[in-house]
This record gives C-alpha cells, structure tokens and sequence, in this order.
C-alpha cells in the first residue's frame, strides 16, 4: 500500500507545463509525489484550495539581504520572510555585502548564517573582481553560488570592474552565466555634475540611457570574443531592447517590476528619493519599450533588486540619499495586478518567474510543479482585491514605494519544498531554507 501523502493541496489551479486546470498537487518527503484527483488518498494534512492557482515556486534571482556588515537596513531572516509573505520561494542574493562575497571563505559564511535560517531556499551570487579573477571557475561551482556577479558600473571598491581587460579576464574562465550590472562608470564620472543637489528627478539624467546602452554593447561584445554566456541585470531603458533582442545568442535579459509599473516622469515628485534605484525609473517612454521587450518574448526573468534602505537614510538630500528601494514583497501582488489587467498571461508571469530562473540557471528540481520535483509552490488568488500598506512589510526597513497602492491577485501562500510557511498572511512553519542546487555545479557523490 502506498504511503500517505505529507500535503494535498486540493481543488485548486495547477499550473505548469500542460497550462492550467482544475487538480490537486500531493506533496511527500519534500517533492511533488502526484498531480490529479486525490480526493480518496491518504493524506497527513490537506489544504483547501478551491478558487486559488497553485504556481510553480516564484524564484527572485536578484535580491540585497546586506548580511554582513549592513544588517540595520537587512538580514538573511528579516529578507527570507518578506520573501516568504510575498510568495517567494527561493532567492539568489549579491554579494556587495561587508565583507563582499568575493572568496570561498565570505562564501561560505553566508551559506552557513542562511541554512535553516532564512525561511526560502537560497543561492548567494559571487563577486567577480580584478582581484579574484583567477579563481572565478572554482568559486562559481561552490556550493550555494549562484554563479559570478560582475558591477561594471555603480559599485565602489574592488567590486567595480570598469574595463574591458577586466571583464575579458572574468568571461574569459567561466563556464556558467554570469550577472552583470550594466552602466559604462567612466561616463558616469564624466556626467555627475548634472547631478542637481535636493532633486531626485535628475537621477537619470545623469545615468541616461546613453549610459545603459554603451555599457550592455560592450558586454555583448565581449561574451562574443570568449564565449561566454552574460545575464543582464534590470534593464531600465527602451532602447536596450533591440540590442538584446540580436544578442540572444549570448545574452539572458532581466527586468524588475519597478521598471514596468513606476513612470518616473510623476514618481520623483510624488516620492522623491524613495524612487531612486541604480539603473533609474526612467519615463512611461521607456516603461512601455521594456514591455514591448517583454511582449516580443526578449525579457527572460524578472528579478526585483530588493534593496532596501532606511528611511533615515533615503531621507538624506539628494544626491547623497543611498539608491534602492524594496521589492521581494510585493514582486508577486505587482505582477498579478498587471495578468489582471492584461499586460501578460499568467503562462508568461510563471515563465519569467521559475521556468525562466530554471532555465537560464540550471536549477535542479525547481521551476515547475511536476512529479519528482521540489515541492514549492506560490499559491495565489487571482480575484483578491488588496492594498499594499507599509505596515505589511516584513522586511527590517518597513516601507514599499507601493504604499497605498491597490492590486488585485494576491499571494494567499508560500510552501517551500513541501513545508508551509506562510499562509493567509501569518508565518506558520519555523525556517527551513536551504542551498538551491544547481545542474552545472552538482556535488560529487561522496
């Protein structure tokens, strides 16, 4: 006789590779054990899911946790719980942490203050410099490394790798995807002086999106010279588009909500440096060219760049107000809101969100509900009517640009790897993240 399932989540919406339709998802040891009618199976505990979709775990492939050395803004657990509350279910975190996560050791600590700590499963990018770039091929295949994360521009320290030597040296031995934020630094020193002192809505005047462009033209062509596989970051401009539609060969594509929803051309006078992110919110111009990346298929992932700040500090004069807002939250309410009012499908929403991070990354056993994998699972309700309130924010900051903002589609619950840990708004398992595992760098059988 077959054992019991763990979890049956029954009556709901799966959706994954056949599309969507009515069925129940049991769950055991961990893994999705059968798709179907369940009703008459042994079951340890059911969840009703009647009127709710069951999606494929949401994977945010780019957050800021700032554990260690910045963790009155952020930690690993405050992180993974706003995770967790927006429907996340694993993250990959960067590395301009203090110390950065630039060596096996910085590498490994992270992985060691994660484990059964952070309530999502969890990979930690590593940063590429000048310094390390002889050892860039061990270190993308450590355990828990996302792969090599490279700032051509708007980094300090030896995280800014602002030269083609630079970079060429990086691509040059690695195997897997790299990351890159992509703005050409030297024009950014050239152009700070159109920065205006207590006027956010310079921001992207100065990092125009002639910036942007330069930037992601070099690492294209660069990636071509050594054959190298480049993910790039938050695009913010229209004009990249095109550029990146005739680099697919070499070239994944990341866009954040921010960058679809926020029309900078009102928000600096509405929200002034809360709004301030590196790259900027440009105009409706350009929100609705990076749409049209979306819609013609060039947009592979959509990351959220949660980075947050304190009020205190976003409260300084611009430009010494700190760039980054939060996001890993509200990534999921902001996405359904716009499935429901058209912009995207929901197949769309699920391929940017887990087919695309598995696909892109080479995660194992995630990225969509199918027997034998993970067992994670963003369950929504597409119909709920909800207003995003700063006082939802789990993360250590407290605040959400969206503050007052109304959505419809909202995360109803977050179950990680068969483990409900987050249900109707409450927190309802203890934390239980763990290193996401990747194809290209699976341990040795020991």
């Amino acid at each position: 006789m077959e054992a019991p399932f763990d979890l049956v989540l029954s009556g709901g919406t799966v959706v994954n590779h056949d599309g969507a339709a009515l069925a129940d998802l049991g769950i055991r040891g961990g893994r999705v054990a059968a798709i179907g009618d369940l009703a008459g199976a042994a079951a340890q505990e059911r969840r009703d899911c009647r009127g709710l979709h069951l999606l494929p775990g949401v994977i945010d492939s780019q957050v800021h946790f700032r554990e260690p050395g910045l963790d009155h803004k952020e930690d690993l657990e405050t992180g993974s719980r706003a995770a967790v509350m927006g429907g996340v279910t694993a993250v990959f975190e960067m590395p301009n942490t203090n110390p950065q996560t630039t060596s096996a050791a910085a590498l490994a600590d992270k992985v060691a203050r994660a484990h059964h700590r952070m309530h999502c499963d969890f990979a930690f990018w590593v940063g590429g410099t000048h310094e390390n770039a002889a050892e860039v091929a061990e270190l993308e295949r450590l355990p828990g490394a996302a792969g090599i994360k490279v700032f051509i521009g708007s980094s300090t320290g030896s995280l800014l790798v602002e030269d083609d030597a630079g970079v060429r040296a990086i691509l040059s031995r690695i195997r897997r995807r790299a990351a890159f934020h992509s703005e050409d630094e030297p024009m950014l020193r050239e152009r700070k002086e159109l920065r205006v002192p207590g006027d956010p809505s310079s921001h992207p005047v100065w990092r125009s999106p002639e910036v942007a462009v330069k930037a992601t033209r070099r690492l294209i062509a660069i990636a071509r010279e050594t054959g190298t596989r480049i993910h790039i970051l938050h695009i913010s401009t229209a004009d990249e588009m095109p550029i990146l539609a005739d680099a697919k060969d070499v070239a994944s594509v990341e866009v954040t909500p921010h960058h679809l929803t926020i029309d900078g051309g009102e928000a600096y006078a509405r929200l002034g440096t809360l709004v301030q992110m590196n790259p900027p919110v440009r105009d409706a111009g350009h929100r609705d060219g990076i749409w049209r990346g979306l819609g013609d298929g060039v947009v592979d992932v959509l990351g959220s760049d949660h980075a947050p700040h304190t009020l205190e500090e976003k409260a300084k004069p611009y430009p010494d107000s700190p760039s980054g807002m939060t996001g890993v939250q509200t990534l999921v309410p902001i996405m359904l809101d716009h499935v429901n009012a058209g912009r995207l499908s929901l197949a769309r929403l699920v391929d940017l969100t887990s087919a695309g991070p598995k696909r892109l990354f080479g995660i194992a056993r995630k990225g969509r509900l199918a027997v034998g994998y993970d067992a994670d699972v963003t369950v929504v309700d597409l119909k709920r009517r909800e207003t995003i309130r700063n006082a939802w924010i789990a993360s250590k900051c407290g605040w959400t640009p969206y503050d007052g903002v109304t959505v419809t589609g909202w995360p109803v619950g977050t179950v990680v790897r068969g483990t409900p840990v987050m249900w109707q708004g409450e927190l309802t398992n203890p934390s239980r993240g763990e290193a996401v595992v990747f194809e290209e760098a699976l341990p040795a059988a020991g």
